[in-house]
């Protein structure tokens, strides 16, 4: 698996990126434009609101407890939504994006060959990439489908009855690709089973997109048994800098934190994820997200009006959309297809320079594509070539090919839906 196939990824400065969840417009820090574009202009702000990346001390190693980083995390999370109870510095893991906190996880709590963790499909691939790595078999509870794609908290529970070599539960609230939030008392269920002596872990890597109070962050203060990840590589516009955290009980970040790296964090993702909680530049995230979620209501409205374009599947709280792609017009009695979807995919790729996500062979997702809302621009430029490919009456003569299902047609599909992120 990887993160982005080559070709796709080939840009000349005109591509369209809506395929790996980033925010396009930009990271939360409140730069000059000159500063944006890399132009020295160390004056243009006060100094108190300055961003300070010491390089002069870059010949020496960063620090390993990032302990002004962790306060200000917590102080970002401490909304008192889900419990009276603070979060410390001792709650939190921070580490090399959310993956690290993954690997860590499993290495933790997983004894290579023996021990399983169980996922939801359709979700994230990293937590089955990750376990494969780690040598740890995954045991799967699909999602619900009637249910808009959520938690089957009943069959979880059986199967953390019937296995206790089951140690971890990865849960991704908002789901990736499903962009919904899962129910909090579906979440309780699953942590006040009486038998299983595991840790269920929440991945709220798109939490910020979703209403506020949402983050079950501060809950891991009532459940031990609760970890919650999170990134600065979404709503925060940060990918580049890759720092995520894990929040838990302090016995278990105490655990992540003796098994990770001495100097996981370097020395410049620190000072800027520090500099993304500064209020002016927490300004800037709020309001490029309400940009977002202004663009995302758009494209709500604008897709449907496409004729080949189906239903929208799982909900609309995160910065993406899972949108089914249809054989022939609604009016003529259209349904998802895998190759109708993976006809747009590549015609929108190869020949229009916008890149989404094919998602057609995940549980639940025929037909499917996750699109990435992008800027107005984008947005407008996503619309237009969709309309045009789709009004291409050859591209649905060639959607269908002669060797439709065969064993070449799957590979291409399977190919397209191993991308990571």
């Amino acid at each position: 698996m990887c993160t982005r196939i080559i070709s796709d990824y080939t840009n000349n400065g005109t591509n369209i990126l809506l395929d790996a969840n980033e925010n396009a417009y930009g990271p939360s820090l409140d730069l000059p434009i000159a500063e944006k574009q890399m132009l020295p202009m160390p004056n243009a702000l006060p100094a108190s609101q300055r961003l300070h990346v010491d390089l002069l001390g870059l010949n020496r190693y960063p620090d390993p407890h990032q302990a002004e980083l962790k306060t200000r995390l917590c102080n970002f999370r401490n909304t008192h939504t889900h419990t009276p109870k603070h979060l410390t510095p001792d709650n939190l893991f921070v580490g090399v994006g959310s993956d690290e906190a993954i690997d860590a996880l499993l290495r933790c709590f997983c004894t290579p060959g023996r021990d399983k963790i169980l996922t939801c499909p359709p979700t994230y691939g990293m937590y089955a990439v990750s376990a494969q790595v780690n040598d740890v078999d995954v045991v799967k509870v699909p999602l619900d489908t009637k249910r808009a794609f959520q938690l089957d908290a009943e069959a979880i529970n059986s199967a953390l009855s019937t296995d206790q070599s089951i140690k971890l539960v990865y849960v991704c609230s908002p789901g990736n690709p499903t962009a919904n939030l899962v129910s909090k008392s579906d979440i309780q269920h699953i942590l006040e089973h009486a038998t299983w002596n595991g840790i269920v872990v929440l991945d709220e890597a798109y939490i910020d997109f979703s209403p506020e109070g949402a983050s079950l962050a501060e809950w891991v203060t009532e459940w031990p048994n609760l970890v919650v990840m999170q990134t600065l590589s979404k709503a925060f516009g940060l990918a580049g800098i890759r720092l995520g955290a894990a929040f838990g009980s302090v016995e278990v970040m105490r655990l992540l934190n003796n098994a990770k790296a001495p100097y996981n964090v370097s020395s410049p993702t620190s000072a800027l994820a520090t500099a993304a909680f500064q209020p002016q530049n927490l300004a800037v995230m709020r309001i490029n997200r309400a940009k977002i979620v202004e663009q995302r209501e758009r494209m709500l409205r604008e897709l449907p009006k496409i004729s080949r374009i189906g239903s929208f599947l799982g909900g609309t709280d995160s910065n993406f959309l899972l949108v089914e792609i249809l054989d022939k017009p609604r009016d003529r009695g259209g349904r998802p297809s895998n190759q109708s979807a993976m006809a747009l995919y590549e015609g929108l790729a190869e020949t229009r320079g916008v890149v989404v996500r094919f998602r057609g062979k995940e549980f639940g997702c025929e037909g499917c594509l996750r699109i990435t809302v992008g800027t107005s621009e984008e947005v407008d430029r996503l619309l237009t070539e969709i309309r045009s490919i789709l009004q291409e009456e050859k591209i649905w003569c060639n959607a269908l090919p002669a060797h439709s299902g065969s064993k070449k047609e799957q590979e291409r599909e399977k190919e397209a839906n191993s991308v990571v992120a």
